[in-house]
């Protein structure tokens, strides 16, 4: 769910499960992570976090081991992929930034799997860690000053709300780049690939009903997206000046032209495996 004021989010939650602990679920920011979810009483279904673990929502995995469990939206092993795709779609890039929201620790983790194949596809990453939209600007803006440059794109409420001005700075400088979800493509970005969010959502009414019905999060094991999604819009491709290869064309299953010109393919096996659960 995108909103402005995440806050007013979860007051109109906590008016919904009033003051009952015992088996309500309720949904809290994910940036207060493991202090108010292993503290509460009252279960917790979590959606689209980044890093569970790291952000103190659960202990492990498999184990969450307190009041909270849920989806998260992303695999480490995704990140190297998106690199690849980005070069996959334009080969002549030779120097990537990543940006992400400085304040979210979840996303080094992303940054580093992604440093650590770019020597494989013989290119040179520069985090671009920002915190609001002037530095957004900036980032980007300096780093254009070079050619052969590429954009990847972390996930945050930070990049998601401000996802205009960064789709208008990569066409303004014309850096191909690779989004996590489907609605910066819609919005112009160039492609997205990531789990599909709303089949994440369909899946956490299991989760919570198994809760309702007497089941504890300790014991429900933190799920990964099953239903991954690759997005092209067609009509950004063709102002870059970019061809689709003939490669990624032909891996595409279940594809969709629509006609304000985006190409998208649900991604199962197809694509790319995502590691079992």
């Amino acid at each position: 769910m995108g909103c402005r004021r995440p806050g007013a989010v979860l007051q109109i939650c906590n008016r919904i499960g009033g003051t009952r602990a015992g088996r309500n679920p309720r949904v809290y920011q994910p940036k207060r992570g493991g202090a108010a979810a292993s503290k509460r009483a009252v279960p917790i279904i979590f959606v689209n976090v980044t890093d569970p673990v790291g952000q103190g929502f659960v202990a492990s995995l498999a184990r969450p081991g307190g009041n909270a469990t849920g989806f998260s939206i992303y695999e480490y092993g995704l990140a190297p992929k998106w690199l690849e795709l980005l070069k996959e779609i334009a080969p002549g890039v030779q120097r990537v930034a990543v940006l992400r929201d400085a304040a979210l620790v979840a996303g080094g983790g992303l940054l580093g799997a992604i440093q650590g194949v770019a020597p494989s596809f013989g290119v040179e990453v520069s985090p671009l860690g920002v915190r609001d939209a002037s530095e957004i600007e900036r980032g980007i803006t300096g780093f254009a000053d070079r050619s052969n440059g590429g954009l990847i794109v972390l996930a945050s409420p930070l990049t998601a709300f401000h996802r205009e001005p960064i789709i208008a700075l990569a066409a303004k400088h014309r850096l191909p780049a690779v989004y996590p979800l489907r609605f910066f493509v819609s919005g112009g970005g160039l492609v997205s690939y990531g789990a599909d969010a709303t089949d994440l959502y369909r899946r956490a009414a299991s989760y919570v009903d198994r809760v309702l019905k007497g089941e504890k999060p300790a014991d429900l094991p933190v799920q990964a997206p099953t239903k991954y999604e690759l997005v092209i819009n067609l009509n950004t491709a063709k102002a870059l000046g970019l061809e689709l290869p003939p490669t990624l064309l032909a891996r595409r299953r279940g594809d969709r032209i629509r006609g304000w010109g985006y190409l998208a393919a649900i991604a199962h096996s197809w694509f790319w495996h995502p590691p079992a659960v």
